[in-house]
C-alpha cells in the first residue's frame, strides 16, 4: 500500500513535528511515525467500507419500503440489481475486510451513518446509477464499472467526507490520495473468478518497513553531522530564509547518500525534489536540486559514496 515516497513523507512529517515542538524524545517520535503509518490502513478500511455501508443502507431502505402499509407496486417489488451487485457482494463477504475492521474496532460509519445516507442519495441521483439500473441485463464488467463509478464519482471527491476525515486525523490529509488510488486500482483489477477481496499489506515487504524506521533513526541520530554536510554548501542562500522543511529534506537526502548504500543517488534526489514541490516553497526545488547535486558530485570525487550495485551513482 505504501510506496517509498510516501514513507519518506511520513518520516519528514515526523521530523518536522519534533522540530516544531523542540522535542528530543526519539522514542516518542518513532511511536508517532509508526502510528501515522498504521493509521493509513485505518483510513483504507474506512474508505473501502463506505461501499459496504452504502449497500447495507439500500438493503435497509428496500426492507422498510416493502413493509409500508401503503407501499407502491415499485416498493413492493423493487429492483435488487444494486444490492445484488457482484462486486458489492464480494466486498460484503470479504473476511479480510471484516476481520480487519473488527481487529481495529472501526465502527465509524455505524456511528456517523448520515454520511452513508448522503452518499447513497448522491449515488441514486447520478446518471451512471440510472443507466446501470436501466440495462436489460448486466455483466460482471458492468457491476465492476458501477462500483468504480460510485467510488470515483461520489465517494472520493465528496467534500463533506473529506472534511470529516480531516477532523478525525490530521495525518490523513496526505494519505487520502494514496488510499483512494489504491482502492480504485483494486476495484478495476477485480475479475469474475475472484472469490475474495483482500486488504493489501501496509508495506510492500520487510525492506520497506525497515526503511521507514532506519531513515527516521539515522537522520535524527546523526542530526548535527548531517547539518554540517550542507551548511557550507549554501553560500548564496540566507540561512535565516531557508525553509525549515528544506533543511529537514536535506538531512534526509544526505542520510540516504551516506547511509543507504542500495539506494541510487539519482533516485534520492528525484524523490526529494518531488516532495518539496508539493510540501515546501516555490523556490525549494531549485534550492534542493542545486545543493544535492553539488554534494553528490563532491562525495563522488571524494569517494564517499559507498553504493552497492551498478548504476547506483
Amino acid at each position: 500500500m505504501l510506496n517509498r515516497r510516501h514513507i519518506r513523507i511520513k518520516v519528514m512529517q515526523t521530523l518536522y513535528a519534533m522540530q516544531q515542538s523542540n522535542s528530543e524524545q526519539i522514542q516518542s517520535g518513532e511511536k508517532f511515525l509508526i502510528n501515522s503509518i498504521e493509521n493509513l490502513q485505518d483510513l483504507y478500511l474506512l474508505m473501502i467500507s463506505t461501499l459496504i455501508e452504502i449497500r447495507r443502507k439500500e438493503v435497509e431502505y428496500i426492507s422498510l419500503a416493502q413493509k409500508k402499509h401503503l407501499a407502491t407496486a415499485a416498493e413492493r417489488n423493487p429492483s435488487k440489481r444494486f444490492i445484488e451487485n457482484r462486486v458489492l457482494d464480494l466486498l460484503e463477504n470479504s473476511t479480510s475486510i471484516s476481520n480487519k475492521l473488527e481487529e481495529k474496532g472501526i465502527t465509524t460509519w455505524q456511528v456517523h451513518d448520515h454520511y452513508i445516507q448522503m452518499l447513497l442519495d448522491e449515488v441514486k441521483e447520478s446518471t451512471f446509477f440510472k443507466a446501470y439500473m436501466a440495462k436489460s441485463e448486466v455483466t460482471f464488467d458492468d457491476d465492476r464499472q458501477f462500483v468504480c463509478d460510485i467510488f470515483t464519482e461520489v465517494i472520493a471527491p465528496n467534500e463533506k467526507v473529506y472534511e470529516f476525515l480531516e477532523d478525525s486525523k490530521l495525518t490523513w490529509l496526505d494519505d487520502v490520495p494514496v488510499v483512494n488510488t489504491m482502492i480504485q486500482k483494486q476495484l478495476r483489477q477485480l475479475k469474475e473468478r475472484d472469490v475474495q477481496f483482500i486488504v493489501p499489506k501496509l508495506y510492500k515487504d520487510s525492506e520497506d518497513q525497515d526503511f521507514a524506521i532506519n531513515l527516521y533513526r539515522k537522520t535524527i541520530l546523526n542530526f548535527n553531522e548531517l547539518t554540517k554536510e550542507f551548511e557550507d554548501k549554501t553560500p548564496n542562500w540566507d540561512p535565516e530564509r531557508i525553509a525549515e522543511l528544506d533543511t529537514i529534506v536535506l538531512r534526509m537526502a544526505i542520510c540516504e547518500f551516506l547511509k543507504f548504500n542500495s539506494i541510487p543517488v539519482k533516485v534520492t534526489i528525484n524523490e526529494y525534489l518531488e516532495i518539496v514541490k508539493e510540501y515546501s516553497t516555490d523556490k525549494s526545488s531549485i534550492f534542493i536540486n542545486g545543493v544535492l547535486d553539488n554534494i553528490s558530485k563532491a562525495y563522488t570525487s571524494e569517494d564517499r559514496l559507498n553504493k552497492i550495485g551498478k548504476g547506483l551513482l
